[in-house]
């Protein structure tokens, strides 16, 4: 039998090197996905005084800095990478493919807010960090978008040299607020940058599920009530006849103001009364483009023989139009079109400014977007049931719908409750005896 002193002895792991004043610390953390070297965990501790007594507690303070390093190292409780958080979202940003709108969104966000403030955050740090960084920081970003510290400054001054800022009307900061669905975009970015990290072995666990970002509010769409929107659209056929028509079938479709101007007459189908929606027209960093819809599908939306008479007149209008220029109308011509030959669409931006200088000269307390709003509470209303409502507004399917207009769908329950106990049949109930003896409730 061998004894205790032939065992093979195993080899202890990290080290703990004697130096000038202090001792060193050395764990391995294996090797850095993203770059190949080796990751070590160092840290020191100083010998305080002279003497066996305080080498002894020096090294005993080693002992443990040691014993957690090791613990770091085998529970992955660090990222295995020298990788700072600025590296991992460009990396991500490359591969993560998303809509060319969303990335200037998100290219903007990450620009401004996130890489002054945590780009160079080693991922080591962040993870431990997460919560206690983020939720500082979105609370800052709801105070004021500037993140300034609360005092009052002067953002802008008017005059060089010495002056007095009241008298020379300098330019004072005034603390605005960043949207909270906006803070919520900054807290995707950075949950979908570290899921990727987690994926590709920098990171042993995502730790945004523990950071909470702002509350989602509840939807609460206000659209224009039928005698406003019959002053609206008075008032912008009376300003010009495509104007009126732009906001007429913005009103009827409930489709996004991209998708109206991305309209051609390929997709007006006069005869059955359908239009066509599966464009967008949107806004991307060089320049305008048409892409597909916001959900990616396309649908088929019936309108009404009203509307379908106006889009006659419309077309005919378009024609006499171009007609001046030798051109006719064809398929692929634009609705929409600020052009003479109508070759691009109308920048939806523009249509939301005249929009806001339309209804602020009615005195109406309304934007572009309310149309959509509009479209879907009158029909809910009017009884006709959700997943229509939702068809016709392009969502996928009656949950957005019911979360933003619940109200109006409990209006229209409360119409079919009438319905359903109006088809019901009479009931006449023989009258009671004095012999009858009530059920126990």
């Amino acid at each position: 039998m061998a004894s205790r002193s032939d065992a093979p002895v195993k080899r202890q792991r990290g080290s703990i090197r004697r130096r000038a004043r202090c001792y060193e610390v050395r764990v391995s953390a294996g090797e850095d996905p993203s770059t190949g070297e080796r990751i070590v965990l160092c840290e020191s501790v100083d010998i305080e005084g002279d003497g066996d007594r305080a080498e002894k507690a020096a090294y005993r303070e080693a002992e443990k800095i040691r014993t957690r390093l090791l613990s770091d190292a085998d529970e992955l409780k660090v990222a295995r990478t020298k990788a700072t958080v600025g590296a991992l979202l460009e990396r991500w940003m490359q591969q993560h493919e998303i809509d060319a709108t969303t990335r200037m969104t998100y290219e903007s966000q990450i620009r401004m807010y996130i890489l002054p403030n945590l780009g160079d955050v080693p991922l080591v740090l962040f993870v431990r960090e997460a919560s206690q960084r983020l939720e500082t920081l979105y609370s800052r970003l709801r105070r004021c978008r500037a993140l300034c510290n609360g005092r009052p400054f002067v953002e802008k001054h008017a005059a060089e040299g010495p002056h007095d800022c009241a008298v020379a009307g300098c330019k004072r900061h005034v603390c605005k607020p960043y949207a909270a669905s906006s803070v919520r975009s900054i807290h995707a970015i950075l949950s979908g940058s570290c899921s990727a990290a987690v994926r590709w072995g920098w990171i042993a666990f995502n730790p945004m599920p523990s950071v909470r970002p702002p509350s989602k509010a509840r939807p609460q769409p206000r659209p224009p009530t039928s005698a406003q929107m019959a002053r609206i659209v008075e008032a912008a056929w009376d300003a010009a006849a495509e104007w009126g028509l732009y906001v007429w079938l913005s009103a009827v479709l409930g489709a996004r103001r991209g998708e109206v101007v991305a309209l051609q007459w390929e997709d007006i189908d006069l005869t059955a009364g359908v239009v066509r929606l599966d464009e967008n027209y949107v806004r991307v960093p060089g320049g305008m483009v048409v892409k597909d819809t916001k959900t990616h599908q396309m649908r088929r939306v019936s309108i009404d023989p009203p509307t379908v008479e106006l889009l006659r007149q419309h077309r005919a209008d378009c024609a006499e139009r171009l007609a001046l220029l030798g051109l006719t109308v064809t398929d692929r011509t634009w609705l929409f079109s600020a052009t003479p030959d109508m070759s691009r669409p109308r920048d939806p931006s523009s249509l939301t400014r005249r929009y806001a200088r339309l209804v602020a000269k009615l005195d109406i307390d309304t934007g572009l977007k309310e149309l959509r709003h509009y479209s879907a509470t009158e029909l809910l209303t009017a009884g006709v049931d959700l997943r229509t409502v939702a068809g016709r507004l392009g969502h996928g399917d009656g949950t957005t719908t019911l979360r933003h207009y619940a109200a109006w769908v409990t209006a229209a329950d409360e119409g079919a409750a009438g319905v359903i106990g109006g088809r019901m049949p009479v009931v006449r109930r023989p009258p009671r005896s004095a012999g009858d003896v009530a059920e126990p409730a």
